[in-house]
């Protein structure tokens, strides 16, 4: 292994939802690695600092405030990546969102925004993406960042992890459909993550200030569900990230990688406040 083919020296790649949270932590990643990154977010402020930040590490970027609900302007960032940069080889389709409630509660037209903002703004934002890429002729990478809900049942989030599974899909299939071009299609998925949104900071800049104290009960509940015991960090979907958009992933296509400190593999089980593994806070096996 030698750190060169994490290098994304000369890159350009484009980040949608890449003001905060995971998106903001996969676009500084990519320009840490080498990378020229457009960073598309629908609140214009948090594009200003991510591009400004991502500026202070070297690196180009164009802040571009997107609303992905919209096709058209999901494909305008596209073109005017290509117009500053000249070229496009790493697209992270990261934009999303996500409102809890039962099935039957939900209307359809909180259906159809879930499948604009999940699915239909990677569907616009590839068919833009790939002719780049393929007029490049170097190949590319298209890294989707779906969730470990597009694997599992996941009650109150009907519609969101029907998306979730959708992406994955897509994935697997573009990865079949593009690997001509040696474009690699790949998937991260991400469970519990530290982000502003997860925090209360839902709009306007990232301002850590803000953000909810939990009581330490409800930090220690949500790390026993978790094998590693603590939340994730955006810095970790964003090293997943590097690592396939970069040549060391060259052999690494229609993949779906877990970056969820292991609740994926462990399906239900979590520490009982013993310490011990249970199915619930009754029932403990082993030690």
């Amino acid at each position: 292994m030698t750190e060169s083919k994490l290098s994304l020296d000369g890159q350009v790649a484009v980040v949608t939802g890449g003001g905060g949270g995971i998106g903001r932590g996969i676009a500084l990643a990519l320009a840490a690695a080498g990378a020229h990154v457009t960073v598309g977010d629908i609140v214009p402020e948090r594009c200003e600092e991510t591009a400004g930040a991502i500026t202070a590490l070297g690196q180009d970027a164009l802040p571009y405030p997107v609303d992905v609900m919209d096709s058209d302007q999901v494909r305008a960032m596209v073109a005017a990546t290509d117009e500053r940069f000249g070229r496009l080889d790493i697209l992270v389709n990261n934009a999303g969102g996500v409102s809890g409630r039962p099935f039957l509660e939900q209307s359809e037209r909180s259906w159809r925004r879930h499948i604009e903002i999940n699915l239909v703004s990677m569907l616009a934002a590839t068919s833009a993406a790939v002719p780049i890429m393929i007029r490049g002729g170097r190949g590319g990478s298209i890294i989707n960042v779906t969730s470990i809900e597009g694997s599992r049942a996941a009650p109150n989030f009907a519609v969101y992890a029907a998306c979730k599974a959708g992406m994955i899909s897509f994935t697997r299939t573009m990865a079949l459909e593009l690997s001509q071009h040696g474009i690699r299609s790949n998937a991260i998925a991400p469970d519990h993550t530290i982000t502003p949104g997860n925090m209360g900071n839902r709009s306007g800049p990232v301002d850590e200030s803000a953000w909810i104290q939990r009581p330490p009960e409800t930090i220690d509940a949500m790390n026993r569900i978790i094998p590693l015991l603590r939340e994730g960090d955006v810095e970790e979907c964003g090293d997943a990230a590097v690592f396939l958009a970069s040549r060391m992933s060259s052999y690494v296509t229609g993949t779906v990688l877990p970056v969820d400190g292991g609740t994926w593999a462990s399906s239900g089980w979590v520490r009982g406040r013993d310490g011990k593994w249970t199915l619930n806070e009754g029932l403990s096996f082993g030690g």
